[in-house]
């Protein structure tokens, strides 16, 4: 039987690790495929705030989930100290101890496999299988291969392989600039948002196409619009517009779930609800999809307060909550009497925008006979009197 191992920190696993994978297995065809991330590297340091061991474990076994016959294997991470593979082949010898073990690498490691820790006792257990890239010096690996062969009977075989050219390091860095989604595979991407691992920000067309599943068609121009909305007024009040963006595309993105499904979501997420917010669907959206938003893209506090406030506004909201409530009040395809006045606002006096827009709302709910929820009578009277001292300032 020939095993292959293919191992490495995945940290994060992306979409070369992948494709080398498949390259190996197809070539070598073997008759099990072990990926073993590794606990703790030997031959270089992990960056600080990494994920743990076992979320890399889960993020390589997300990865690799297609490629046929793979097997993630926590040999390496349930074993204390630095994973040298020569320990691992030790193990693995002891379990199949008439089979061919094949230690799968790229060329660069195969051209330093002296450096690697009893680099002479693995030639003895295990055939090296090096992906070998075009590009690649041929007359300097079938040097090396022949010398391996020469010194300690080396067996080498080498598989054409042409890598992605993308590095780990590179990919933690523009997670966390909101790039490099093409670059992990979906479902790791997924993940590392949800665990907020790297520092990830979600790609905003990622998120978009991701959120958009959820709302019913006619409630997207109005996502769209807030959007577009809050992302200018955070430019107009010095707030990142990527977050103020963010906050626009998911705040609606329980508005389409029925009563009992929104209630059921509460339950989920231990949510306490005032009978108020019980019975009223239109105030559950903003709480479940903060909570929603959370589970789903690992969204930050800020978003989370953002969404969770866009409806009834609350005394004291940062400028965040500020700026999505107002572009959810403001948005292109509202038009009711004194939208103008209140955009016009909005770009002028965020404060005195929201003094209005609450005030609006206020007006709004008791011509229709319904009873103001409180958050909303208080977020007004606060910003009613923070106005007032404004205007007091302003005379003295």
């Amino acid at each position: 039987m020939r095993i292959a191992i293919y191992g490495g920190s995945f940290n994060p696993p992306h979409i070369g690790h992948v494709e080398a994978a498949r390259s190996a297995c197809e070539q070598l065809k073997p008759d099990r495929f072990l990926i073993i991330p590794t606990n703790i590297p030997p031959h270089k340091e992990m960056e600080e705030n990494s994920p743990s061991p076992e979320t890399r474990q889960e993020f390589a076994r997300l990865a690799f989930r297609d490629i046929p016959g793979a097997e993630i294997s926590d040999m390496e991470i349930r074993r204390e100290g630095k994973s040298y593979t020569a320990d691992t082949v030790d193990i693995l010898r002891q379990r199949f101890p008439e089979d061919e073990l094949c230690i799968v690498m790229g060329t660069d490691m195969f051209l330093s496999f002296k450096t690697w820790f009893r680099w002479q006792h693995l030639v003895e257990e295990c055939t090296l299988a090096v992906l070998s890239r075009e590009a690649d010096d041929a007359s300097e690996i079938a040097a090396f291969r022949s010398e391996l062969a020469r010194e300690c009977g080396a067996r080498v075989i080498l598989m054409a392989h042409e890598p992605l050219p993308m590095s780990s390091t590179e990919i933690r860095r523009s997670l966390r600039l909101r790039q490099g989604a093409e670059l992990v595979p979906e479902a790791v991407y997924a993940r590392i948002l949800q665990t907020g691992s790297y520092g990830a920000k979600a790609e905003l067309s990622w998120l978009r196409a991701h959120s958009r599943p959820y709302l019913k068609p006619k409630r997207v121009k109005h996502v769209e619009g807030v959007e577009r909305e809050a992302v200018k007024l955070a430019r107009r009040w010095g707030e990142d517009a990527d977050t103020a963006a963010e906050a626009g595309i998911l705040h609606d993105i329980t508005k389409s779930l029925p009563h009992e499904k929104q209630l059921k979501l509460c339950e989920k997420y231990g949510i306490m609800l005032e009978a108020a917010e019980r019975e009223t669907p239109a105030l559950l959206h903003a709480i479940t999809g903060a909570a929603f938003s959370r589970e789903l893209f690992g969204i930050s506090d800020a978003v989370y307060g953002a969404i969770r406030w866009h409806t009834t506004g609350k005394p004291e909201m940062s400028l965040l909550e500020k700026i999505v409530y107002l572009a959810d009040y403001i948005e292109p395809t509202r038009d009711f009497e004194g939208i103008k006045k209140l955009r016009k606002l909005s770009f002028e006096d965020l404060d005195a925008a929201m003094a209005l827009g609450l005030k609006m709302s206020l007006e709004e709910i008791r011509a229709r006979g319904d009873e103001p929820f409180r958050d909303t009578v208080d977020a007004c009277a606060w910003y009613s009197r923070l106005q007032a001292i404004k205007e007091e300032e302003k005379t003295c």
